[in-house]
């Protein structure tokens, strides 16, 4: 080959630019959410701090609500770092598939370049 990458080469170029985007992105949300669950954690701990019959407040938006009931404000917490921790996980198992889909295309890829003489 005189320097021409073929077009299932660019495909696969375009694929593992493609998977490395989605790294990224997955990434990226993983990361805001294992802040959000460290978050709800501090926030648990504190809770667990107070008196039953200290007032408590609850962000909704932009507004501060005083909770009802400590125990069912917990209840909500730990409920919703459940929830977080699940879609973390999902995002972590995702992550590693792509990563070995990236790592697999890319070794393919470099072995075809290699094999036309297009890397030395």
């Amino acid at each position: 080959m005189s320097g021409e990458i073929s077009p299932q080469m660019q495909n696969q170029i375009a694929q593992l630019q493609q998977l490395q985007q989605q790294l990224q992105v997955i990434a990226t949300q993983r990361a805001q959410l294992e802040a959000k669950e460290r978050e709800i954690e501090s926030t648990l701990e504190e809770l667990k701090k107070t008196k039953d019959d200290t007032p408590v407040y609850k962000s909704i938006g932009t507004l501060l609500i005083k909770a009802d009931n400590k125990k069912e404000l917990q209840k909500e917490l730990d409920e919703h770092k459940e929830t977080i921790g699940v879609r973390v996980k999902t995002l972590k198992k995702q992550e590693t598939t792509l990563s070995e889909r990236y790592q697999g295309l890319g070794e393919k890829l470099n072995e075809a370049l290699k094999g036309s003489g297009g890397v030395n």
